[in-house]
């Protein structure tokens, strides 16, 4: 069953959390790169100090990947709403259920485009 397209409305508040979000994890890296300029600084660490140090950096980075990813993904919406096209979804062209942009702002496809794009990476990591 196809859902009519968001209204105006429905795109400000999902901007909002948009650019919420965004400010989050902008402010969270931020944080995260000032903790990990601090680590080590007191030049008094014993090795267990200094490999529970590199660990703690190690799992930032990787924090900091997932968040670099979710940043673009939030830029791209946000691109999305300026261009007039957020809402829509890149596979199939039919709009993207409310209840699906509220709960993941940045998804760029409806779920059943979403699932089938699933599949097809799941067969192909079968392979």
């Amino acid at each position: 069953m196809k859902q009519g397209r968001i209204n105006r409305r429905d795109i400000g508040k999902l901007k909002e959390i948009l650019l919420d979000k965004r400010e989050e994890i902008i402010g969270g890296v931020k944080q995260i790169h000032a903790s990990s300029q601090e680590m080590g600084q007191d030049g008094i660490q014993d090795m267990a100090d200094e490999a529970s140090n590199l660990y703690t950096k190690q799992i930032l980075m990787s924090l900091s990947e997932n968040q670099r990813q979710v940043l673009r993904e939030i830029d791209e919406a946000l691109d999305r709403i300026t261009e007039g096209t957020y809402g829509t979804c890149d596979g199939c062209g039919d709009p993207i259920n409310l209840k699906r942009l509220q709960i993941r702002p940045f998804a760029k496809y409806c779920v059943q485009c979403q699932d089938s794009i699933e599949r097809q990476t799941s067969d192909t990591s079968i392979e």
